[in-house]
């Protein structure tokens, strides 16, 4: 995930910002989240899309159609923008996944069980929206996430709205060079076999590296990608002998030569290709870096939930409802109020952000040192001391310790990685993931020093300063409180974790309650 940038707006039909996602060729992704703290991606439409005669009534239309799919293998629309308004926008889902676009990208082809796996579950997602009566019309690796318990097949209802006859009549093709259909490239309206022959493409991808039109390492124009599909065979060197001849027939260059994916998934079956694998056979790696990054995910819902109890201020408990889910007008959450009521959708909102925390960009260090100083605690930088073992205290010198005090730590100490310290109220942990967070009893995330990366450590100094270090010593965080020799760290009866020299405050988490 990538920072705003100061052109983009605080928010978008209520929802606010979180940061970039991305860009596709239909406009720009970004992180967002509902009134209660659920992660959402936010696609906005290009404005010379969006302004085009019609495309607003085939953009609210095509989203309806979506919610007619219902399928395991897609994402869930949560709210779209209102009749007028600009930009037009799409709230969905975020799966918290790489695409198969990046995750060949970061580790070469899929092994082969993988690979028919994802062939049985890829064939099942198509086969899902053509039951429905749809056709996709962009089924590329970018739009393949690589979920936990299955791929998803995202990013459907823009790709049919944004083809339309002005894109006809102009020459331009909707959907991915190297990817689409012949048929799409001569401007042909894209049906349910051009699907299939998208989706071949994407195996071979999956398979080897590179699309059926492209060599190995090499850059060409969309153009000539074009001209490739059209007019040349398929180069399916690389691809396992048992899915060659399936995939040769998908991507036959006339459409009523291409088998129906209904078909397709019977002659994978035969291939031992089924679906309800994937998350036995999908890589190993994967499997290990989503369970990392679900850590990651469940810490950044919890201190969004925290943060909007914390504006809201003291008062009565009260029930969570709809109003609270999402900020959007009220005719548009009776549409979509079935999806946020249902336990799976939920979930599946809970766990979005992980991408945006394990397989967006990570930060440098001058970044997060950056990030550091504007936080509104302490005025001073981050020093590093030599490692100490940790000195800690139930009854500390009264001068240092208030009476609502439950545990008082003294410097120098570390925390490394799966350390901890605190009390059944409150404890700090350095995670796993390079995360110092605090939790309560619960085990919530109440606060986090947001940062993250393998080897990290914690150091409260001797100088008062409270660190966070990656593996090469460099400073990611800091309470920025050093120039206090004698400053404790205290976890207060109240449930505050702060940093106290006598009895000035120098920095609260700001965990009470």
């Amino acid at each position: 995930m990538k920072s705003l940038q100061p052109s983009d707006p605080a928010s978008i039909g209520g929802y606010p910002l979180l940061g970039r996602l991305g860009a596709g060729g239909m406009g720009q992704v970004f992180l967002s989240r509902t009134g209660s703290g659920r992660l959402l991606a936010l696609k906005t439409i290009r404005d010379d899309l969006s302004s085009e005669p019609g495309f607003e009534e085939r953009f609210a239309r095509e989203i309806r159609n979506s919610d007619r799919v219902r399928s395991p293998w897609t994402v869930t629309v949560v709210d779209y923008s209102a009749p007028g308004q600009s930009p037009q926008w799409l709230a969905t889902e975020y799966v918290p996944a790489p695409s198969l676009a990046e995750w060949v990208t970061a580790h070469g082809p899929l092994p082969r069980t993988a690979l028919l796996s994802l062939a049985a579950e890829l064939c099942a997602a198509v086969q899902a929206v053509h039951q429905a009566g749809l056709a996709h019309r962009d089924v590329k690796p970018g739009n393949v996430l690589l979920a936990r318990d299955r791929p998803r097949l995202i990013d459907f209802g823009v790709a049919r709205a944004a083809d339309d006859s002005r894109h006809t009549r102009l020459g331009v093709s909707v959907g991915s060079p190297g990817f689409l259909a012949p048929d799409q490239a001569v401007g042909a309206v894209a049906a349910e076999p051009a699907d299939v022959f998208s989706l071949a493409a994407v195996l071979v991808y999956a398979a080897t590296g590179r699309g059926p039109f492209s060599r190995a390492g090499e850059q060409v124009p969309a153009a000539t990608l074009l001209y490739r599909v059209v007019h040349e065979e398929p180069d399916l060197t690389g691809v396992p002998p048992e899915l060659t001849p399936l995939l040769t027939a998908c991507l036959a260059k006339d459409p009523a030569a291409r088998p129906t994916a209904a078909r397709l998934s019977g002659w994978l079956e035969e291939r031992d290709g089924r679906t309800g694998r994937w998350s036995e056979e999908c890589p190993g790696d994967l499997s290990g870096e989503l369970t990392e990054a679900e850590q990651a995910t469940r810490t950044l819902v919890d201190l969004a939930q925290h943060s909007t109890a914390a504006a809201a201020g003291p008062g009565p408990a009260t029930q969570t409802t709809r109003s609270d889910v999402a900020p959007a007008e009220s005719g548009r959450r009776r549409r979509l109020a079935w999806l946020l009521t249902t336990a799976g959708a939920a979930v599946a909102v809970v766990v979005a952000v992980v991408a945006a925390v394990h397989f967006g960009t990570q930060r440098s260090s001058a970044e997060s040192a950056s990030s550091a100083k504007e936080r509104p605690s302490g005025s001073a930088t981050a020093g590093k001391t030599p490692s100490a073992s940790a000195q800690e205290t139930q009854e500390p010198q009264q001068s240092q310790e208030p009476d609502a005090a439950l545990k008082v730590v003294q410097a120098t100490f570390e925390l490394a990685t799966g350390e901890s310290v605190g009390t059944g109220a409150r404890s700090l942990i350095m995670q796993e993931d390079g995360n110092l967070v605090v939790y309560d009893q619960d085990h919530k995330a109440r606060w986090a020093a947001m940062t993250g990366g393998e080897g990290n450590s914690a150091r409260f100094q001797a100088d008062g300063n409270l660190v966070v270090y990656n593996s090469g010593g460099q400073p990611l965080w800091a309470s920025r409180t050093n120039g206090h020799q004698g400053a404790v760290l205290v976890f207060q009866a109240d449930g505050n974790v702060v940093i106290k020299f006598g009895d000035t405050v120098l920095w609260a988490a700001g965990t009470e309650g």
